[in-house]
């Protein structure tokens, strides 16, 4: 039997004088060796994009971090220069297919900017430079040029007891390695929150009416997913809804007719 297949929407990155379709070797990584599963790389268009056309060959939807911020303008507030760096293509490529991945109980696992764009896609919105705020902690990449020391596993939240992460890792304290500027402000009326910084900052979310698997993290376990026990729990929870909803498609490709 073949692996399962994930859709991972794309950054526009602009390298040597050109446009790229990208998404960081961690997340295509963690996919492969924690969840089992194998990725589509799905570029990123302000038009033309066809969800359903995507969402048809794939058997979960992965939406990774990025260094950009989704639009203030899709949640209802102006845009700052503050709140950049943004990726239009990104925003309307990943809030759609948020959407119809859920409405088709298409698993979903939804990764730092991924949860932000999994709250404004169901009608939350964000705040910005948190560290500001009265009684809210610096929850920025500290300033470690090592990739293992930024994403060091070196902050508290609580996961609440009877929560959908609770059944993956456990609930109470777990240690996380949270790394944004931006959070999330209202929670969208279809999500719950399921996790909290000790600030009160949210960290992860579930949607209520899901019909299948669809988490949202603020932190980032995908960078430790083969080394972590937390970080590992979720991916294979995630890789475990992807291989159940891709054997629910496989009786109806096996019983295509092959031309003679």
């Amino acid at each position: 039997m073949t692996k399962p297949i994930v859709a991972i929407p794309a950054d526009i990155r602009a390298f040597n004088g050109t446009d790229w379709h990208a998404v960081q070797h961690q997340y295509v990584r963690a996919a492969l060796n924690a969840a089992g599963v194998m990725s589509f790389i799905i570029p990123a268009f302000e038009e033309g994009y066809d969800t359903d056309a995507i969402l048809d060959r794939v058997d979960g939807v992965l939406v990774s971090g990025s260094a950009t911020n989704v639009h203030p303008s899709l949640y209802g507030m102006e845009a700052t220069e503050a709140d950049g760096p943004f990726d239009p293509a990104r925003d309307a490529t990943t809030l759609p297919l948020i959407r119809r991945a859920l409405d088709r109980a298409i698993p979903l696992l939804a990764i730092c900017r991924g949860i932000q764009e999994l709250n404004v896609a169901l009608g939350g919105t964000l705040a910005s430079e948190i560290q500001d705020q009265p009684g809210i902690w610096d929850h920025r990449t500290p300033p470690e040029k090592d990739r293992n020391g930024m994403y060091e596993i070196r902050q508290s939240v609580i996961i609440r007891e009877g929560s959908c992460i609770a059944g993956i890792v456990g609930s109470g304290e777990v240690k996380v390695n949270s790394l944004h500027r931006q959070a999330i402000a209202k929670t969208a009326p279809r999500l719950a929150v399921e996790a909290v910084a000790e600030d009160g900052t949210v960290e992860a979310v579930s949607v209520i009416d899901a019909k299948a698997f669809a988490v949202g993290v603020q932190w980032h376990p995908e960078y430790w997913a083969e080394t972590d026990k937390p970080s590992n729990q979720i991916f294979t929870a995630f890789g475990d809804a992807v291989r159940q909803y891709a054997a629910t498609r496989q009786p109806a490709a096996s019983q295509a007719k092959v031309p003679a």
